[in-house]
């Protein structure tokens, strides 16, 4: 079985998708007409050089967005049996699987974006990956831990992102380097995403999701919610909203895929971050890139 994941906001480089909009004029299509929807340049930013611009939540997550989405609308693949998408990846991976259109995609990701951007710069948090520490002991030490911090990114087997208040993930960090975690390391980011800090973005998006017509897809999507298949257009719909303050579950969704019946995943989009993922989580299946 095939199973196609989609990255998320962090796998953005300069120039990203200059190449496929000069060669595929499908792909030109589209990004022009994500131009028109977003009301700015995003193609400029993303073809230029500068790596700076692509920071900000509201352009990193429509860019990777569309990277993903055209190169997988402008490239001959089979259908996938499954799908999946790591935060931001999961509207890729609805569009990959028909549960959403294109353009209301970008639309949803725009909002979610444009949200985001203002719960970072209204509620100071920050995030920091945990390496080499049981799950167990990563989520005692959040819950110990005075403040708003939790475990939002289960990324492969000793690999864990913590999230929320500044100061409370920076004490979670000591704490968890004085219970054994290898590394405790800052991340650079702007927001404590996948925390109670997202709430005021999840309730804008709500609005945008419901108005928002839901396909059934074509195959399973798994959610990072839960990690599990879903196709119903109303699970899906309330999955993607939990999934702003909800925590990410990659390692538990890679080995649902697996245990499944999944034995060839393509990621599709910028970077390479997925691809590691898949191998640590489930060595013995065959993982490869498009971008």
């Amino acid at each position: 079985m095939k199973a196609y994941v989609f990255p998320g906001q962090g796998s953005q480089f300069p120039g990203m998708g200059k190449e496929l909009y000069e060669s595929n004029e499908k792909a030109r299509e589209l990004f022009d007409r994500a131009d028109e929807i977003l009301g700015f340049k995003i193609t400029e930013i993303m073809f230029g050089e500068e790596a700076e611009p692509l920071k900000a939540t509201n352009v990193t997550q429509p860019a990777v967005f569309l990277h993903s989405v055209i190169t997988a609308l402008c490239s001959d693949l089979p259908r996938p049996d499954a799908v999946s998408g790591h935060s931001l990846g999961e509207f890729s991976a609805l569009v990959a699987s028909g549960a959403l259109g294109f353009e209301d995609a970008l639309r949803l990701v725009a909002v979610r974006a444009s949200a985001m951007q203002k719960c970072c710069e209204s509620v100071p948090g920050t995030m920091a990956a945990i390496l080499a520490c049981p799950q167990e002991v990563v989520e005692q030490a959040c819950a110990d831990t005075e403040g708003v911090v939790v475990a939002a990114n289960y990324n492969c087997e000793g690999q864990i992102v913590i999230s929320g208040e500044a100061e409370a993930v920076a004490k979670a960090c000591e704490l968890l380097k004085e219970r054994g975690a290898k590394r405790a390391v800052q991340l650079p980011v702007g927001g404590a995403f996948h925390s109670p800090l997202m709430e005021p973005a999840r309730q804008e998006l709500a609005e945008a999701i419901e108005a928002t017509p839901f396909n059934t897809p074509e195959c399973p999507i798994y959610q990072n919610v839960d990690a599990l298949p879903h196709t119903d257009p109303e699970e899906i719909k309330a999955n993607l909203l939990m999934q702003l303050t909800s925590s990410v579950r990659w390692t538990q969704t890679v080995r649902n895929m697996v245990a499944d019946g999944c034995t060839d995943f393509l990621e599709i989009g910028p970077g390479n971050v997925l691809q590691g993922l898949v191998k640590k989580t489930a060595p013995d299946v065959n993982v490869e890139g498009l971008s």
